[in-house]
């Protein structure tokens, strides 16, 4: 390795100067070298990778850096090497003349031979790039990026083998168990088994159970139909009861009235009767009290008891009459009073009957009125919707009547407008006819006159122009 201008490595061919870096693959010493640009980082490599190790060495000079990845045997290496101010940006160890360091499974051989290729002490004719300080800073960062990457790389490499080792320790383990049958698969059979059989008693009595709930159901709705019409009967019963006491009262009430008449025609036949004594008793002291003058045949015997018992026969006759005419009249008036009476309770159950089919007549009526109102409602609704509607529908119309009217009016406007331009058209018409006649009559004189021989005249022609005015 030359001093601090220059540097080289070797991995079996690769070798870099400090202005360029060159890579090399294969086994000769510089053999298919290959030239890249100034401060690139070049990757050489010898032998292929095994699966399973890595080899990394790193070399800088001057700003540069040189990865080398070999065949290393059993585990993971790397390495740096450096001249004057080397450095590296991973797990790197660094120093003044030269460093190293290592990790992994196995180590990387320290560099004994160096070969020198004489190629490389040729003067470099270096064309300076004023741009160079910015290459230089962006492989830098490309360098230390790259390296980031493959440390973040080889540690999940890291972590993925100890993840796969512990695997294999459990997978190992698992194996290394033997399993031993234990009895627990008879218990659960037995209990399944007592499960299986309880379960089937269950069933058995879901079965006899559903049988009886139906039988119950059955007789449920046998008692519930009998206590419907109960109910129904019950009802009736009432109803019955309601209009027999509605019967029993009016007859109660005509039988207290009747009574009452009962009483008042009695006190009236006891009236009458007393009244009759009163007059017969009078009659009677009339009749004792008259003195009746009679004019006899002195010849003839007077027989005065029979004369008085005739008399007294008589007015005992007209007594019974009376008597038997009054009290004849009063039995009329009493079977009178008795038909009037029995007419009058069929009058009342009548009134009743007519009363009850009434109030039902009331009842249907006014559910009908109730009817007719929810109707009336409804119609009132539609009444109020259509006139809504035939309200829009004559807004409508009117608007579109407005609407052709004015286009009426617009279609009248451009139509008088038209017949104004036709009627001066047909003006100007007319007057291009008469100018174009008297130019034909001077023509025609011209003519004539050229032809006939005579002087020369001189015409002056006067043109009237009419403009056409649009409204």
């Amino acid at each position: 390795m030359s001093g601090g201008m220059s540097g080289g490595m070797s991995a079996g061919g690769g070798s870099f100067s400090g202005g360029s870096f060159r890579m090399s693959s294969g086994g000769g010493g510089g053999g298919g070298m290959r030239k890249f640009s100034s401060r690139s980082a070049v990757v050489s490599s010898r032998a292929p990778i095994s699966s399973a190790s890595f080899g990394m060495r790193s070399s800088m000079s001057g700003g540069g850096a040189f990865m080398s990845s070999g065949g290393g045997g059993g585990g993971f290496g790397y390495g740096s090497a450096g001249g004057g101010g080397g450095f590296s940006s991973m797990l790197m160890a660094g120093g003044g003349g030269g460093g190293s360091g290592a990790f992994g499974g196995a180590m990387i051989p320290q560099i004994t031979n160096v070969q020198v290729n004489q190629s490389l002490l040729a003067p470099l004719n270096l064309e300076i790039d004023p741009n160079i300080q910015t290459v230089r800073n962006s492989e830098k960062e490309q360098i230390k990026t790259l390296n980031n990457r493959f440390a973040s790389f080889i540690d999940k490499v890291r972590f993925l083998e100890q993840q796969n080792k512990m695997l294999e320790t459990k997978w190992s383990l698992l194996q290394d168990q033997t399993t031993t049958r234990s009895n627990i698969d008879g218990m659960f059979e037995a209990y399944i088994a007592n499960l299986r059989r309880q379960l089937d008693g269950l069933g058995n009595e879901k079965v006899k159970l559903e049988g009886e709930l139906r039988n119950m159901q059955g007789l449920v709705e046998d008692f519930k139909n009998k206590y419907e019409d109960e109910i129904n009967k019950r009802a009736g019963v009432e109803n019955e009861f309601v209009l027999l006491k509605k019967d029993v009262d009016g007859a109660y009430m005509n039988k207290v009235e009747l009574e009452a008449r009962v009483d008042a025609l009695q006190d009236e036949i006891n009236f009458l009767r007393a009244v009759y004594d009163a007059e017969l008793r009078e009659l009677q002291g009339q009749i004792k009290d008259t003195s009746v003058i009679v004019e006899m045949d002195n010849s003839r015997g007077l027989d005065m008891d029979s004369i008085v018992a005739e008399v007294k026969a008589q007015y005992a006759e007209i007594a019974n009459r009376s008597r038997l005419e009054a009290e004849t009249w009063y039995q009329e008036k009493y079977k009178q009073i008795e038909s009037t009476a029995g007419q009058a309770g069929e009058d009342l159950r009548a009134t009743k009957n007519e009363i009850a089919e009434l109030n039902r007549m009331i009842s249907r009526l006014q559910n009908e009125i109730e009817s007719v109102k929810g109707q009336r409602v409804n119609l009132e609704a539609q009444i109020a919707e259509a006139e809504e509607r035939g309200e829009m529908a004559v807004k409508d119309a009117k608007a579109r009547i407005r609407d052709l009217e004015e286009a009426l009016q617009r279609a009248k406007q451009d139509m008088a407008r038209q017949v104004r331009e036709y009627q001066e058209l047909m003006n100007v018409k007319l007057a291009l006819d008469i100018e174009i006649a008297t130019y034909k009559k001077l023509l025609e004189g011209e003519e004539s006159r050229i032809a006939s021989g005579g002087g020369s005249a001189t015409i002056h022609v006067q043109q009237s122009s009419s403009s056409m005015g649009m409204y």
